[in-house]
């Protein structure tokens, strides 16, 4: 709890877990975290991402580690909470931002179902096996914050038809409420962000006429930027947002508000 401003985004010495914290959104989210001081574990699967970030993060002062990580795998992740815990002592924070999208009508998928399956696995059942496992931890310390990025996807539905992500979403937007209900008596904090288009490897990969009709459709006209998420991250982390839990914070421009 604050008292005052002063200091009041203050991370330093914190540690956070940032799932698919080596690129794009993550990245971002990793980065506003360690310029406030906070030392950052990261939980990714390419080793040559995970290194290049942790070059880029090496500046900013912090301990800055990578645990090869499947978040659909129990074992994996918790044998990568262990070694969190083994190499910082703890853990302070935990952003679970790793996700999939897939794409398409429902009535066209192969009878395996296997795009359906796996974004529920990768983008729900993935961090609820982080809050699982992190969040005994933080219930023995007494305090913990933990920050699930969903999106503005999880409140609408998108055009062309991304079903399994929105269900995904809205399901992470309802675990998030659900557990800060549960778990606010240990003073653990869990919130989500749900973002917009925002600049990451995968818009890049849009022409750039797709880019230019969204941003037609934002009422603040510009896509977000990975920063500016992270900003978000910094205050649900701190000491600053100690009595908001349970919240879903869309951060799009406006694009949701008309739909």
């Amino acid at each position: 709890m604050i008292d005052s401003m002063k200091n009041a985004f203050c991370l330093k010495d914190k540690v956070a877990i940032v799932t698919g914290g080596d690129t794009g959104i993550g990245f971002g989210i990793s980065t506003a975290l360690a310029e406030q001081g906070a030392n950052v574990a990261i939980f990714c699967r390419r080793q040559d991402r995970a290194e290049e970030a942790l070059k880029k993060l090496a500046p900013l002062g912090g301990t800055y580690k990578w645990y090869k990580t499947d978040i659909t795998d129990f074992e994996n992740c918790k044998a990568s909470v262990s070694a969190v815990v083994a190499d910082f002592g703890t853990i302070d924070i935990l952003v679970n931002n790793g996700g999939v999208a897939a794409a398409g009508g429902i009535l066209d998928y192969p009878e395996d179902l296997t795009e359906w399956f796996r974004c529920i696995d990768v983008d729900l059942n993935g961090a609820f096996r982080l809050c699982y496992l992190v969040g005994k931890i933080m219930r023995e310390k007494g305090k913990g914050k933990v920050i699930n990025i969903t999106s503005n996807s999880g409140e609408m539905c998108n055009v062309p038809s991304f079903t399994p992500y929105n269900v995904a979403k809205a399901g992470l937007n309802r675990l998030t409420k659900c557990l800060a209900h549960e778990w606010g008596p240990y003073h653990i904090n869990v919130n989500a962000i749900a973002p917009g288009y925002t600049h990451s490897n995968l818009s890049s990969e849009a022409p750039k006429e797709v880019e230019e009709m969204l941003t037609r459709m934002i009422p603040y006209g510009r896509y977000g930027e990975p920063i500016e998420i992270g900003a978000l991250a910094v205050y649900l982390a701190s000491e600053a947002s100690d009595i908001m839990t349970g919240a879903v914070l869309t951060i799009d421009g406006g694009y949701s508000l008309a739909r």
